[in-house]
């Protein structure tokens, strides 16, 4: 009995050790051929990205060549090559004219005078004025702010003519208030000359300062503000200590770019500036129209253009310190 059951016990066992190592070569070909499809895909895939970096390369290059070649860089090339060549070569004979003017210094003072007093104005009031329209919003706020974001739109020598049509020695409230007081002479006399180009400044330059501050007050956490308020914090203590450390690179990201506008501001000093305010801008224009001093001209831009850049490069950091804490 034992010798004929014998083969019968052992046919199975066979066949099913043949089945599982047919299902161990399956499983071993199919996990090559999927390790294989995988590469390729990763493949592909690379292939794909690669192609991708070379068509937005090219497209870069395209735009470099067209369009920022002919109207930024070579303009540029050209100013710096300009205000370093003379008749005889490679020279700094125009920055040496420039600063060697005596007039020079007092112009880059009235420059710098005109700037910080009316961008830090336009900063300070922007700042009071977002805080006004975020944290005690009126009947009327919203079209407010939608106006301030039409303002940016406009031209500045449009609110120079506008302050003029009000304020001027001919102006409607001028007249008015001679009028009203039976005055012998205009009361409002200033437009023409430091005050009416820092009052058209601030005007012009106040809603860059206000969208920003809007953008990094609505990134607050509201919690924090009452937690300090149920701590019996004033209005003072939480703005000061909670709310401006919170939002302060968006106000300085909005402050440094005011500065950077006021001083590359050219169409209100052309209206309001009278003969004896001469500004870096009128200054290179007289320089370049006036007397036909190209070199000394593109020298004086070129500064101007340090000027801007160094202000521009201080925006980018402070704003993408204000995007990374965003996230």
């Amino acid at each position: 009995m034992s010798s004929l059951s014998s083969p019968d016990a052992q046919k199975p066992l066979g066949l099913g050790a043949i089945d599982a190592g047919a299902v161990g070569v399956a499983a071993v070909a199919f996990e090559a051929e999927a390790a294989a499809r995988r590469q390729a895909s990763a493949a592909a895939h690379t292939v794909a990205v690669k192609r991708r970096e070379r068509v937005a390369q090219s497209h870069l290059l395209f735009i470099a060549v067209v369009v920022l070649g002919p109207l930024v860089i070579y303009p540029l090339v050209r100013l710096v090559m300009l205000s370093l060549t003379d008749a005889h070569g490679l020279s700094i004979h125009a920055y040496t004219t420039f600063f060697g003017n005596p007039e020079t210094r007092g112009v880059i003072g009235t420059t710098l005078w005109i700037l910080f007093a009316s961008a830090s104005l336009a900063s300070l009031l922007g700042v009071a004025l977002a805080s006004l329209l975020f944290f005690k919003p009126f009947p009327g706020a919203r079209m407010v702010t939608r106006f301030l974001e039409l303002f940016v739109a406009f031209p500045s020598f449009l609110v120079a003519f506008t302050l003029i049509f009000l304020y001027g020695s001919q102006g409607s409230v001028s007249i008015g208030l001679q009028r009203l007081f039976n005055l012998q002479e205009p009361p409002l006399n200033f437009l023409f000359g430091i005050g009416g180009v820092i009052l058209a400044e601030v005007v012009f330059y106040t809603p860059f300062v206000v969208r920003p501050t809007l953008a990094s007050f609505a990134l607050l956490d509201r919690r924090l503000i009452e937690a300090a308020r149920s701590l019996g914090a004033n209005g003072l203590m939480v703005a000061f200590r909670v709310i401006l450390p919170l939002a302060w690179p968006g106000i300085a990201a909005g402050t440094i770019l005011c500065f950077l506008l006021t001083l590359n501001e050219f169409g209100i000093l052309l209206v309001l500036g009278s003969a004896h305010l001469i500004t870096l801008p009128v200054a290179i224009y007289s320089a370049a129209t006036v007397d036909l001093d190209l070199p000394t001209a593109a020298a004086g831009a070129v500064v101007m253009l340090l000027m801007s850049l160094s202000l521009y490069a201080l925006y980018r950091r402070v704003n993408r310190r204000n995007l990374k804490g965003a996230r």
